[in-house]
């Protein structure tokens, strides 16, 4: 029975390789579907909540998670050797970047591996980690084969990007458009088949190496946007205008405008690691990619600013950094959800703390801090408890804490991300 008649009756059973923010909603999706799921990941602290029913992304909520664990459906573990009974796999494991921003694919290096140990006639591969063009058909392709199974006959690989938007409540794993590109048509169909049988729309391209691209288009896109406002802003700053109100009355415009929002920096496992897997991929081939390497340096200098402005709001007050005690507002990346990779306020913590400053922070949202970053945190937000901070630096602004109360009893504040639209206060500085 091929893979494609399998999907049909139910009876493909499937593997998700990482069980984080992409892999355990795409894993929850094809159980939902009906298919039995193997979830494989190193971590055993995941593996043990799963099995018990837990969830610990925020997108997915335990009660599925238990109902599906519960039917037979869902399961996870940490040994990889469960691939050889299944017939496709998704890889969805970390690329970060190294410290010299060139790509790093050691995690993709470490699950091909395994599933080269357990590859058999029949099996469907997909990559669904963003990095650059060429990973799949240059560096997956080969050690596949090396196997002396074939792809597009013996096999199927493809690359389909992630695009999950965590906490986004109407955009979520099963209705976002999914981008699949296959070595082959062969592969590219056999992809195409598996996310049908559990997404609501498909988009097949010709290649993997479209595919690939395409995510690092689409957040490139962001970033360079994003770097434009965030220049506009230290431009209006200078000229004492108020960037909110011109972006607001800018996109009033039906034609030819997209507002885009400044803020502290960029946050997330996307916008600020994709756009430089593409430049690097770029200079490979002898080609500078200047957009993208300008809007990386003007992000990355947003917490520097950030500090200028508290700097600013001290010394009206006849106050400097050092001693004095600042509460950053908000650590996760972007509003309502617990995620701090890359978060901008961690950049802002840290360069505060380094300036001599007494620092705390606060986030409903955010249980602890990830290391080596130390500072106390701030359980209780009211008159009594704030009114002890010479600055509050909202870097996050979250729809359910009352940021009004930041304005109202410390001594200054400085909102980074236009959370007190339409407040007017002496002490409040706005980027």
């Amino acid at each position: 029975m091929t893979f494609q008649e399998k999907l049909k009756d139910g009876s493909a059973r499937l593997a998700v390789i990482g069980l984080g923010y992409v892999g355990l909603p795409l894993a929850v999706e094809y159980a939902k579907s009906g298919f039995t799921v193997t979830g494989i990941d190193l971590d055993s602290r995941k593996v043990e909540r799963l099995a018990r029913g837990e969830s610990y992304v925020g997108d997915v909520k335990s009660d599925t998670v238990a109902q599906l664990v519960a039917k037979g459906r869902l399961s996870a573990t940490t040994d990889f050797s469960v691939l050889k009974s299944c017939d496709s796999v998704n890889i969805c494991v970390p690329t970060p970047l190294s410290k010299t921003r060139d790509p790093d694919i050691s995690y993709i290096d470490s699950a091909v591996e395994k599933i080269v140990e357990n590859l058999h006639p029949g099996m469907l591969i997909i990559l669904e980690s963003t990095t650059y063009p060429g990973t799949t058909e240059e560096v997956i392709l080969p050690r596949l084969e090396s196997t002396g199974l074939k792809v597009g006959e013996d096999f199927y690989l493809a690359f389909s990007p992630e695009r999950v938007d965590p906490g986004n409540p109407r955009f979520s794993t099963k209705n976002i458009p999914k981008i699949v590109g296959g070595i082959t048509p062969a592969c590219t169909e056999t992809a195409a088949a598996l996310y049908r049988a559990s997404l609501s729309q498909v988009v097949p391209v010709s290649s993997a190496r479209v595919a690939e691209t395409v995510k690092l288009l689409e957040n490139t896109f962001r970033s360079v946007n994003i770097g434009l406002v965030n220049e506009m802003a230290q431009m209006c700053s200078k000229m004492d205008i108020n960037v909110w109100e011109v972006i607001d009355a800018a996109a009033t415009k039906p034609f030819g405008f997209m507002p885009f929002y400044p803020g502290p920096g960029l946050g997330g496992h996307c916008i600020p690691i994709d756009p430089f897997y593409l430049s690097w991929k770029a200079r490979a081939h002898g080609f500078e990619a200047r957009f993208i390497e300008l809007a990386g340096v003007i992000n990355s200098s947003m917490p520097g600013f950030v500090l200028q402005l508290v700097a600013s709001a001290l010394n009206d007050r006849g106050k400097a950094v050092r001693g004095s005690k600042i509460l950053i507002v908000g650590i996760a990346y972007k509003a309502g959800i617990d995620d701090t990779r890359e978060s901008p306020a961690l950049d802002v913590l840290q360069q505060v703390s380094e300036m001599g400053a007494q620092t705390w922070w606060y986030d409903p949202h955010v249980e602890k801090l990830p290391l080596p970053l130390d500072a106390q945190r701030l359980l209780e937000i009211g008159a009594e408890q704030l009114a002890k901070y010479d600055c509050a630096v909202i870097t996050t602004a979250h729809a359910d804490v009352d940021h009004s109360l930041f304005a109202k009893h410390c001594q200054s504040v400085v909102d980074t991300r236009n959370a007190l639209r339409g407040e007017a206060f002496d002490h409040l500085y706005r980027l």
